[in-house]
């Protein structure tokens, strides 16, 4: 058995030791994954983007139905006394709101308490060795549900995609899907957004059903208006991934960080074949001034 850590979390109302929380097996989420949530990074004890996360938390909840109290500074304050109460200081916050305890029933009751939760822990992030080489990836059929619109609790799918790169001793899975209009497309990684660069520009997918709205979108596109690279959001074949100058990987954890290994081949083209890019040099130098510009 895997023992949690005694780090300060916030549990309906009450702050706790993380490994004394508890909640109802009737609860929800834990019985449909019905809920959704949010992780924000924080450097430092600041929160990086936080009006952004909570603002794409509460669409999501919007997009379920579930009615929760989304007030920031309620939330802010939460969120504070868990990360002062954490001994690192750069941390991965994880919020969750599900719609709560009920009898067991696929009809969604109304006039639910929602269950909400926040705890934190140190923040893993990519090795210096990985931002020098870059990481392996391989792809994979997108086999997830429709509705990767949501943030959902409901991440059975995205655990099994990412067992396949694990599998392979790859750093994440690629997913594809075929819709049949010509595809496959590009949708996401198992954990991550996925970016090509092509001629320069830095390419991606929009969100729709199948994209989640991703916080680093809107800063990608920032951070490319700043460094004057071209930026674009569009339908990207497996053939454009294929033939990529350079491909890239978003997250909360991973910041931005270069692919240069996909399926076993090395990725981009002439001298810096294999190699972390000059558009993924650009974005990581301008993704670190976010950081510190960003953050409250």
């Amino acid at each position: 058995m895997i023992a949690l850590p005694d780090s300060l979390c916030y549990l309906n109302g009450d702050y706790l030791p993380l490994n004394q929380a508890k909640v109802s097996v009737m609860d929800r989420g834990f019985l449909f994954g019905d809920g959704a949530y949010e992780s924000i990074p924080v450097y430092q004890r600041r929160l990086f983007r936080f009006d952004d996360h909570l603002a794409r938390l509460e669409r999501s909840l919007g997009k379920l139905e579930i009615e929760a109290d989304l007030d920031p500074e309620a939330w802010l304050e939460r969120i504070r006394k868990v990360v002062e109460a954490h001994p690192s200081g750069d941390q991965l916050v994880y919020l969750q709101v599900t719609r709560g305890v009920a009898p067991r029933s696929h009809l969604m009751p109304e006039g639910l308490e929602p269950t909400v939760f926040v705890a934190t822990s140190e923040r893993s992030q990519p090795t210096p060795a990985q931002r020098v080489q870059g990481l392996a990836c391989v792809t994979a059929r997108d086999f997830r549900w429709e509705r990767g619109d949501i943030k959902s609790i409901s991440l059975l799918g995205n655990v099994l995609a990412r067992k396949i790169s694990a599998d392979q001793g790859a750093d994440e899975t690629i997913l594809l899907r075929d819709d049949g209009s010509g595809g496959p497309w590009l949708t996401e990684g198992a954990s991550s957004n996925v970016w090509i660069v092509h001629e320069g520009a830095l390419l991606g997918p929009a969100p729709d059903e199948h994209v989640l709205a991703g916080v680093r979108i809107e800063l990608l596109r920032e951070l490319c208006e700043e460094t004057g690279i071209a930026f674009n959001l569009r339908p990207v074949s497996e053939a454009d991934v294929r033939a990529a100058d350079e491909i890239l990987l978003s997250s909360a954890s991973k910041e931005v960080i270069a692919v240069t290994r996909l399926d076993g081949e090395q990725v981009g083209h002439g001298a810096l074949r294999g190699r972390p890019g000059p558009v993924y040099a650009r974005l990581h130098e301008a993704y670190q001034r976010a950081i510190q510009s960003q953050s409250i």
